[in-house]
């Protein structure tokens, strides 16, 4: 292989910049494609296997050959990069095609579908190539001068092969910057995300409840995404890999860690925690309420204390680094970290509203959930920001060869040597089968599963 080839992932920041100048054609791309997990159908099956369709179905607004380039996403955990593809549909009846143009007042005849085409797989090139038109010579010329454009002189109505297969997928001299305290950072942004998510649940800062109920019955999310059932196509996973239908490989799963929590999957969900540490009840009755979740917070009458725990439950890292997040949110101890957050990513009217809930004042609930979905999504892009610039090229240089990157090497642990080493560390059956690193203030874990995936199939109808 030549060493002065471009890698993969600077041709993919090369299409990123200069999306807006390049189509695909999806036809190729789809006929080509080869099936990373398995085939997911729409529809949901009945206690006897067979599958019920959903009564609407999607159409192409267009049958084009081409469509826009689409955004590149590193994967949070393996060396995988999907190019996410936006096409405009239609939803129409599925018994006679009859369209359906409007759902609870809104017109609903500029939606999108989103799919998802994974371009590498567990550090190895899935698409061999890609057939693309160009409408910038200033991409071209780029393309030309890294050698992945066999051809002379640019032309707008010329389709161009770009070969992947044949590219390194990462440069070998890249210096990785230190993760440090990237780890408790996006803990604390996964926390609130957690609780405000939980908030938003059955709630919606445009529509009514009246109106979220329509869209779910033609299969709309609230923020108007088409979110059809699905199941696998297969009824069992034995039968389907002893027919051939389903195969299977090895997978890396790379998760970064402190020296007390050892991932992100440690963390509880909102509303375990919330059962787990505190106890709402009636201001008026005092009567607990069982099965608390934070939908419940908007009620008036409702109130929230600490709970008084027993002797067997034992207070874990995770715990002392929830605990005053939800303590702050939720009023019981103004220590300031909630506000931290928010300010960090410009939600600063989520961090004014609950400062003035905290000091006694009524906050209308509308008010409240648009300041929780605007919050939700900057504390989402926050987070989406630090792992695609620090922390995913990281997991994907490591799944792709198998090592850390040289300024970084340091000696592999087993479970049980980082256990005594970091004595927090809690690990489940699965992870103490893993390596792990310690770097800097971070730990690395590096652990192998089994992957599924369809067999190669023509992906037309893809989801």
């Amino acid at each position: 292989m030549e060493t002065n080839k471009i890698s993969l992932v600077e041709l993919i920041q090369i299409f990123t910049e200069y999306r807006h100048n390049i189509i695909v054609n999806i036809k190729h791309l789809q006929e080509h494609y080869q099936r990373t997990s398995v085939k997911r159908v729409r529809g949901v099956r009945d206690t006897n296997g067979e599958l019920i369709q959903p009564w609407l179905q999607t159409e192409n607004v267009d049958q084009a050959e081409y469509v826009g380039m689409g955004e590149f996403h590193f994967n949070r955990n393996t060396a995988t990069i999907n190019m996410l593809i936006k096409r405009k549909v239609k939803l129409a009846k599925s018994a006679d095609q009859t369209p359906t143009l409007e759902v609870a007042g809104l017109l609903v005849n500029d939606l999108n579908s989103f799919n998802n085409y994974t371009i590498v797989s567990d550090g190895k090139i899935n698409v061999k190539s890609l057939q693309v038109k160009i409408s910038s010579k200033k991409a071209f010329d780029l393309l030309k001068e890294k050698g992945v454009l066999n051809a002379k002189n640019f032309d707008f109505r010329a389709e161009y092969t770009i070969q992947l297969d044949n590219l390194p997928v990462v440069a070998t001299d890249i210096y990785y910057s230190s993760i440090d305290g990237l780890f408790n950072q996006l803990a604390e942004i996964k926390v609130l995300i957690s609780i405000i998510s939980a908030h938003l649940k059955r709630e919606s800062d445009v529509f009514v409840a009246e109106q979220l109920n329509e869209f779910k019955k033609h299969y709309l999310s609230k923020n108007i995404y088409i979110n059809f059932p699905t199941t696998n196509e297969y009824t069992d996973i034995h039968t389907a890999l002893i027919n051939g239908t389903v195969e299977s490989r090895l997978s890396y799963k790379i998760d970064i860690g402190s020296q007390d929590i050892l991932n992100f999957s440690k963390l509880h969900s909102a509303n375990k925690f919330l059962n787990r540490m505190y106890r709402f009840y009636d201001k008026h009755t005092q009567e607990l309420i069982t099965k608390a979740s934070f939908e419940m917070a908007f009620n008036q009458n409702i109130a929230v204390r600490q709970r008084l725990l027993s002797s067997r439950i034992k207070i874990t890292k995770v715990d002392e680094l929830m605990k005053p997040i939800f303590d702050d949110f939720l009023g019981l101890e103004q220590n300031g970290v909630v506000a931290d957050i928010l300010k960090k990513v410009g939600a600063d009217t989520l961090a004014q509203l609950l400062q003035d809930k905290q000091a006694g004042k009524q906050i209308d609930k509308e008010e409240m959930v648009a300041a929780l979905t605007v919050a939700n999504t900057q504390l989402e892009e926050y987070a989406e920001k630090i792992y695609q610039g620090k922390i995913s090229p990281l997991v994907f240089y490591i799944g792709c060869n198998g090592v850390l990157p040289e300024n970084m090497s340091t000696k592999a642990m087993t479970a049980e040597e980082a256990a005594v080493k970091y004595p927090n560390l809690q690990f489940s059956k699965n992870e103490q089968q893993g390596t792990f690193f310690a770097v800097g203030d971070s730990i690395i874990g590096i652990y192998t599963k089994t992957e599924y995936y369809s067999k190669n199939t023509p992906i037309l109808n893809h989801l």
